[in-house]
């Protein structure tokens, strides 16, 4: 397969690194003056959990001592030998490999003595040890000699790594080395090019490594070619090879892990052998992050955002942390750090002596550190001082006493299943007691600072973040008295959602192009095959082309491409005229190429028009219809987004669309562009200013591909607790009241739910208001029940359920499973209400009968979502889906005194209240309105208006404590006039009255979780639970293509409506209403 590279720069950073990465410290002390002259400096990019040396690491001492430098310890599976690389020879300049005994101290030369040699590694079996030599090369002894004279000359060039192609891999047995010789040396790699950076998989049967072999197996192109010959790393990617050199399964003798842009090297296999840890350096060089992946080179994570040199990554030998070097304090000045192998939390800093501390390495009892330093330190084991600075030396190997425990307290890792004893449940129990049982605003703010530090990184579903929040909102309430009421009568209720994608090995596009031959001959067809030139081109995964994670999968069998423009069907109004890309535009069976979003230079007012047309699966769903086989997105030229294609989201969680969807880079689409005689920059200028542009056929270029896209499924956790309404263990009190608040939230912002500027992109959101704000007042309202309660002051007459929701910002996945798996996890609820008015009443709200079995268990729910940002007034919800509701909050709301706008839509809303309206519960939801830090890093707790938090829990506790000692709960009954029209986020006109399952899960079409009484969807037959597939004749795949039809209705005009219903395929006919 062709591969082709972007060039990068080589800037002084990037060299810096390529020299450490090869030699320890080499050159930083004596050889680089910024070592000894450049202060620790903050980039003040990323914070990260700050440490004393000391804290981690103890009993510092010297482990090598001759030499003019040392660096690169690595430990045997015993811990009792370490090999490692040193310039200790007057007769060789370069470095050499030596094993030395930690048991006695003996140290002998592996390697042969001539030529360059780096990177060993010890065999699992203690009798072999691999290292890159360039013993071979015919003129190593010479060039040993010319840098010896230079040094003898009084001269010394800088340093700089070479990547000499002459380094092969070897293993010396070490029973049969002789000095000076090559005897017990094999040769592993026979390939020209730098092969270096090895290690052995823990098994010893598996090499990674380190290679640019690429750049010199195939031609490259004039641009590979000169960047190549500036900087020979440039192509340097991870491989894989069996230890003994014998063929892999597939018969090759190598297999190429990586093809991206930028260095990728110092690869180590985990502690398990089942994944590789290796620093990938950024195409323009600057700066370089630590990544995992499988030992296939599938599932590629990556674990730092430093915006720094972060390299030299290697395992704990728990496998749960890693450790790195970083230059995030300063060009010169490297630090150790610790980073969890799952990516969550922040880096823990471990080392503070300015100057080079770096190629860390654990011994394999996990309690003890190795790595290359140059400090001086005295014979008591402090730093040396000078000036009351550390003294720095030459570079030579240290070792450490190394706290593991207390390594995984500050990376939020605990060691037991049951969370007993972690930091989150201590923060926990000291918060229990610093708070009161009153609505203090201080009280609020501690739930709120915990929930929305950088440890938890933005409470993801699924990922640490999540774990360790929940865990913090399960021991509050245990220590509030509550008890477990989810899985097991424990305090969790797990659950399953869509985990997000990722791109799998089989991604492969093929571009053939069709050309006219030049022919001074007359008389040649256009239809003559001879006549034409024909050339194949396999576009480079991820710079030249790139699937889109909501893309069909499978192979695609080449097809021709047409363009349309922007790819826009759009329905004029009174303000705008109709804008339609493919107006004659046949586009049935083939690629359809559409530039990205809107046009560039239309009125602010245009593009509010347009804007929500310009999201690329709504173009997809658009060629989808037309029948177009494929839809290609290019950016352009004259677009202004940092990245020509289209990111891959890793944490896309939504169903794919039956079409290709692919991004190209402007490159490929300028060359397929030119076969119509167009230029792709003239073109898109002459429909930027919003004007309609005949779409057209691109002739003599046609498109195959492979899509596989991998579609994870994770576990999440939602906290469930019981307060029960009597002290004694008696049976539950039905029905519960229940009090509940989403706990999760976007993470780092990888999906597309995230509105993060492209500045903020990759960094944590913290989600204060939402809805950090909203789980802190319902602990608040746990407090003050149980505190009353405890007291006399309370007597309940049914008890208390508290529910933290994982899973709400992925689609309500935690409050759904909730709800539909109630009987398994409470059997003794009663058993649903089975007459024939309550059979009317489900038919007359569109749900299925299993949909009315929580109102005898549920008998109310509250719910806060996002209640921090008090504006103007509290926005109640759900006021319709009970006639006694407006009363009672103004009754409760007397002794608060907060402004409220009470709302009676009820059904349709986009939070947890909807799982259980949709099941006939009565529901409150609080919300104190939407602001533009919404889903972005810029929601944080400094920005939280905690005064009237509290109000807005003490409001909502009052409610709470009238519904636990009133003697009859609220009746469910609908009436929500004009509210109960669903108000999506489109401007929709026609009204059908259907109330969709925003958490259907990977149900093909959009489920409706009910109906609204009288409205058109219940007088046409539809009912809850039916699986809308297609509306008038237009496929419904999911809730954006359910959204996109209905808003193509017309108003009083009768449309086909196909559900699926019991795993029939029912036809119905709906006339639609009007929503003005």
């Amino acid at each position: 397969m062709l591969i082709t590279r972007s060039p990068f720069l080589a800037i002084p950073s990037l060299m810096l690194a390529f020299s450490l990465v090869a030699t320890g410290a080499s050159g930083l002390a004596d050889d680089n003056p910024a070592a000894s002259t450049e202060k620790a400096e903050s980039t003040g990019s990323v914070e990260t959990s700050e440490t004393k040396e000391t804290d981690l690491l103890t009993n510092t001492r010297k482990l090598t001592f001759e030499g003019r430098r040392a660096g690169e310890g690595y430990f045997s599976a015993d811990g009792s030998k370490m090999v490692f690389q040193s310039e200790r020879d007057p007769a060789n300049p370069f470095y050499q490999i030596y094993l030395t005994d930690l048991e006695t101290g003996d140290i002998r030369r592996v390697s042969p003595g001539f030529g360059k040699t780096t990177c060993a590694w010890i065999h699992p079996d203690g009798e072999r040890v691999l290292f890159a030599s360039t013993h071979e090369d015919a003129e190593s002894k010479a060039k040993q000699q010319e840098e010896i004279d230079l040094r003898n000359s009084g001269k010394q060039r800088r340093y700089s790594w070479d990547y000499d192609p002459n380094y092969e891999i070897y293993a010396a047995k070490l029973d049969e080395i002789q000095d000076d010789t090559t005897d017990g040396l094999t040769r592993l790699t026979n390939a020209k090019g730098y092969d270096a950076e090895g290690s052995y998989s823990p098994d010893g049967t598996q090499i990674v490594f380190a290679s640019n072999r690429e750049a010199y197996s195939r031609e490259l192109t004039k641009r590979e070619q000169e960047q190549f010959d500036r900087d020979p790393a440039f192509m340097i990617d991870l491989y894989l090879m069996n230890a003994d050199g014998s063929p892999l399964p597939d018969g090759s003798h190598v297999r190429r892990l990586t093809d991206e842009p930028g260095y990728d090297g110092g690869p180590f296999f985990s502690p398990d052998g089942t994944r590789i840890c290796w620093r990938r350096f950024a195409p323009d060089g600057a700066t370089a992050e630590i990544f995992t992946m499988n030992v296939d080179g599938t599932d590629v994570q990556r674990l730092t955002s430093l915006n720094a040199m972060s390299w030299a990554p290697y395992f704990h030998p728990s496998g749960d942390y890693l450790i790195f070097t970083t230059n995030r304090h300063g060009f010169a000045n490297f630090e150790l750090y610790l980073v969890r192998a799952d990516g969550q939390g922040e880096p823990v800093r471990v080392t503070t002596t300015p100057g080079f501390d770096g190629l860390p390495v654990f011994l394999p009892g996990g309690d003890q550190l190795s790595w290359t330093s140059n400090r001086l330190l005295n014979a008591d084991g402090t730093l040396t001082m000078e000036d009351d600075e550390p003294k720095q030396g030459t570079s030579q190997i240290y070792l450490a006493d190394f706290d593991d425990e207390k390594a995984r307290a500050l990376l939020g890792l605990v060691t037991s299943q049951d969370d007993s004893g972690s930091v989150d449940e201590v923060m926990a129990l000291e918060n229990v007691r610093a708070t009161a049982p009153e609505y203090r605003p201080s009280d609020v703010m501690r739930h709120v600072d915990y929930l929305t530090r950088d440890e938890l990184a933005g409470r993801m579903t699924g990922t640490e973040g999540e774990r360790r929040a929940t865990a913090y909102a399960a021991a509050y309430l245990e220590s509030l008295g509550f008890r477990g009421a989810g899985d097991n009568g424990s305090f969790f209720q797990t659950f399953e959602f869509p985990a997000g994608s990722s791109l799998g090995e089989n991604n492969h596009a093929l571009m053939t192009l069709n050309e006219k031959a030049q022919s001074d001959e007359a008389g040649a067809s256009a239809n003559d095959v001879s006549a034409k030139k024909v050339s194949e081109r396999t576009l480079e995964l991820s710079s030249e082309w790139t699937p889109l994670s909501f893309s069909q999968t499978g192979k695609i069998e080449p097809a021709e491409i047409v363009f349309a423009g922007y790819g826009l069907q759009i329905q004029g109004d009174e303000n705008h005229e109709q804008y339609d890309s493919y107006v004659h535009l046949d586009v049935f069976d083939k690629w359809v190429m559409v530039f990205r979003d809107v046009p560039q230079d239309i009125t602010p007012e245009t593009r509010q028009w347009m804007a929500r047309y310009g999201s690329p699966r709504r173009k997809a769903t658009i060629a989808r219809d037309l029948g177009a086989r494929g839809i290609l997105f290019v950016s352009g030229p004259t677009s202004k987004v940092n990245r020509q294609l289209i990111r891959f989201d890793r944490s896309a969680s939504q169903a794919e669309v039956s079409i290709a969807a692919v991004s190209v880079n402007n490159d490929i689409a300028a060359q397929i562009i030119s076969h119509a005689g167009e230029d792709l920059g003239e073109l898109q200028k002459s429909i930027d200013d919003g004007s309609l542009a005949m779409g057209f056929a691109i002739e003599g270029v046609t498109l195959g591909a492979n899509i596989e896209v991998i579609r994870r499924t994770g576990t999440g956790r939602n906290v469930i607790a019981r307060l029960p309404a009597d002290d004694v263990d008696t049976p539950a009190k039905y029905p519960f009241v229940m009090v509940g608040a989403h706990i999760d939230h976007l993470g780092r912002g990888g999906s597309s739910n995230s509105l993060a500027r492209d500045d903020e992109e990759g960094l944590i959101h913290y989600g204060a208001d939402d809805n950090a704000s909203g789980v802190a007042a319902m602990l608040e309202i746990a407090q003050s029940v149980a505190s009353e309660k405890r007291s006399g002051k309370l007597r309940m007459n049914r008890d208390l359920l508290i529910a933290a929701w994982s899973g709400e910002e992925l689609g309500l996945f935690g409050s759904q499973y909730f709800v539909e798996n109630l009987a398994a996890l409470y059997p003794d609820a009663p058993e649903p209400i089975a007459d024939e008015q309550a059979a009317a009443m489900a038919t007359a709200h569109g749900m299925t009968p299993e949909a009315t079995s929580l109102s005898p268990t549920i008998g109310v729910y509250l719910n806060l979502d996002m209640i921090g940002r008090l504006d103007k007034k509290l926005i109640i919800q759900g006021i319709g889906s009970s006639p006694g509701f407006e009363g009672e909050v103004g009754r409760r709301n007397v002794p608060v005194g907060l402004p409220v706008q009470l709302d009676r839509a009820s059904t349709g809303l986009p939070t947890d209240a909807s799982a259980f309206v949709s099941r006939g519960v009565p529901i409150l939801s609080a919300f104190t309105g939407a602001h533009e830090d919404y889903h972005t890093p810029r929601d944080t707790a400094d920005k939280l208006n905690y005064d009237s938090a509290a109000k807005v829990a003490r409001l909502f506790g009052l409610l709470t404590r009238g519904f636990l000692t009133s003697t009859q709960l609220p009746a469910f009954e609908l009436n929500e006039g004009d509210a109960g029209k669903e108000t999506p986020r489109v401007a929709l006109r026609a009204y059908l009255g259907t109330i969709p399952d925003y958490a259907a899960g990977e149900v093909k079409g959009q489920r409706l979780s009910g109906v609204t009484a009288g409205a058109p969807a219940a007088e046409g037959g539809l009912r809850g639970g039916d699986v809308v597939v297609k509306v008038a004749g237009r496929v419904v795949e999911d809730i954006n293509d359910y959204t996109y039809a209905i808003e193509a209705l017309k108003i009083g005009e009768p449309v086909t409506i196909e559900v699926v219903r019991e795993g029939k395929t029912l036809q119905f006919t709906v006339t639609p209403g009007s929503r003005d």
